[in-house]
């Protein structure tokens, strides 16, 4: 295959697959979309607006106005989340989104709008996607599926010491609450539930570094690319 091809990386909060799909698409020279981030961004804009109810006429006249882009850091060399010209990159990472973003995400004006934008970003492949529904939806005739899962206290340790380096104060437990809360939000939800794709590949992290994941990754999207490993 000469082509460049679509990567689709799917699974549960806190199991690495953001971070390893950044470095995986770095490896490649692809494009990275965190679909989360654009969730998390909606998300963010819903609470400003106190768009508390969810109203259908106040979703679409929100999502109207919001506009989502990513532009790289030039100290850092990471890629940032910015609403309608704003970097919000660590507000969305914050608990207050995190704990309303599922529910938003279930949303299927929502979905709809951002499915949208995401497929219009990986129509000519070379871009490497990670998120919840990528694989079942949004490409769901990827040319490489990857569905990362954890044991969900592993999931909230991760999760809890990120929240720490960037001085949030928050208990683990909150931590684990949240995640399982959102689990439970996302696999049960009418429109694009999370689950695994029939042709994604498994693997679990609980017990495997980033780097061995990146790797794991990396071998599969080779072969597909027909390329020596």
């Amino acid at each position: 295959m000469s082509r460049d091809i679509v990567v689709a990386i799917d699974g549960y909060s806190g199991t690495g697959k953001s971070t390893t799909a950044k470095k995986v698409a770095s490896e490649l020279d692809y494009i990275y979309v965190d679909t989360g981030a654009m969730y998390r961004a909606v998300t963010l804009a819903f609470i400003r607006a106190g768009v508390e109810s969810f109203l259908s006429g106040k979703i679409k006249t929100l999502l109207d106005e919001v506009d989502i882009s990513f532009i790289k850091n030039s100290s850092t060399g990471l890629q940032e989340t910015y609403l309608n010209g704003e970097n919000v990159e660590e507000q969305i990472r914050g608990i207050e989104v995190s704990g309303r973003v599922s529910e938003v995400s279930a949303i299927s004006e929502v979905r709809r709008k951002l499915v949208e934008q995401q497929r219009s970003m990986g129509a000519n492949g070379g871009i490497v996607m990670d998120g919840r529904d990528i694989g079942t939806v949004v490409f769901p005739k990827a040319d490489l599926k990857v569905f990362m899962t954890a044991n969900d206290e592993v999931r909230a340790e991760r999760r809890w010491l990120e929240l720490k380096e960037k001085g949030k104060h928050i208990s683990k437990e909150e931590v684990l609450e949240n995640l399982r809360s959102r689990d439970e939000i996302d696999t049960s939800r009418v429109d694009s539930p999370l689950r695994q794709a029939d042709d994604a590949i498994l693997i679990d992290t609980s017990n495997i570094s980033i780097k061995q994941q990146v790797k794991d990754i990396l071998i599969l999207a080779k072969r597909k690319l027909g390329k020596d490993i």
